[in-house]
């Protein structure tokens, strides 16, 4: 058991390594990561349940204790990145489905991985969790309202659907990991420290089918998403970090919310693209995972520095 426990902490802290390693694997040999792509929603819901094991009260107190850093990071999480999306697809050229995915990926709640990064860059900890907590139980009423303001022009929007769909792979599995850990608490701290391993498992897997899928249209437009998805994460960075400046917020605070603002639910987006769009709306939520992995380690390393 310790050794396995070991083995999960040291893949999630390797977390970006491999998602590039499969990611090249899935577009290298995309026949072998294709049969993944019909069980996306369920990898998901599986790292949802992971992440309902870990909930606790304490993840709420922030909310109470300091609820105006909390509004402006879930406010800062919703506006600033999906504006940005917005943005990047009428300033630059793409196919509607590429579009649709973009604005897809910028509604979405902030991701888990945000919180290792926070920690590393020796950021505010519990203002972390609490934002990428509350972002997710808010995802299933705000995302689907999101992306039928800033997508419907591309795509057709189903709002209802989109709702029922995060409702069954974000609250449902959350809800169920609460209440296990709630009913057999000795067995969930036991298995706690194995979540990095099913989460980073869930995310690469998640990844590798969207990019086998679309292998062949990665080769056309890849660069072109890596522009939009490097420029979009980027600026969510810069952002947040402004934001939470204006508003008087200690440097602590102002690393989490920079890295909450910038590192996007991916693994949803895909999910949804997939589910809802098309599987080429997924790629730009695919390449976001690889890259917001890779920048959320760089900037956490500058921010340690500061």
């Amino acid at each position: 058991m310790k050794l396995l426990a070991s083995v999960a902490q040291f893949v999630g802290r390797t977390f970006a390594v491999w998602v590039v390693v499969i990611t090249l694997a899935a577009y290298g040999a995309p026949v072998y990561f294709k049969p993944i792509a019909p069980y996306i929603i369920w990898l998901l819901g599986m790292v949802m349940f992971g992440m309902g094991l870990t909930l606790s009260l304490g993840d709420f107190v922030e909310v109470v204790r300091r609820p105006r850093e909390v509004a402006l990071g879930v406010a800062a999480q919703f506006t600033v990145m999906p504006l940005l999306a917005f943005a990047l697809t009428r300033i630059v050229p793409m196919s509607p489905e590429i579009a649709a995915g973009v604005v897809l990926v910028g509604c979405c709640p902030g991701g888990t991985s945000s919180n290792v990064m926070t920690y590393l860059g020796k950021g505010d900890v519990a203002l972390s969790v609490t934002l990428t907590t509350v972002s997710t139980l808010l995802a299933p009423f705000v995302t689907p309202f999101l992306v039928w303001v800033f997508a419907s022009q591309y795509l057709p929007v189903d709002a209802m659907s989109m709702f029922l769909s995060i409702s069954k792979v974000v609250l449902i599995p959350l809800a169920l990991g609460a209440m296990v850990k709630a009913a057999l608490p000795n067995f969930t701290t036991r298995v706690i420290p194995m979540l990095p391993l099913v989460s980073v498992t869930g995310i690469v897997l998640i990844v590798a089918a969207v990019v086998a899928v679309n292998q062949p249209k990665l080769a056309q437009s890849g660069l072109l998403v890596a522009a939009v998805v490097i420029a979009h994460n980027g600026l969510g960075y810069l952002l947040g970090y402004w934001a939470s400046r204006a508003a008087g917020m200690g440097l602590p605070q102002r690393k989490t919310l920079a890295i909450e603002v910038g590192m996007q639910n991916s693994g949803l987006g895909a999910a949804l693209a997939q589910a809802h769009f098309s599987p080429l709306a997924a790629v730009p939520s695919a390449v976001f995972s690889v890259w917001h992995n890779i920048s959320g380690a760089m900037i956490a390393n500058y921010f340690r520095k500061r």
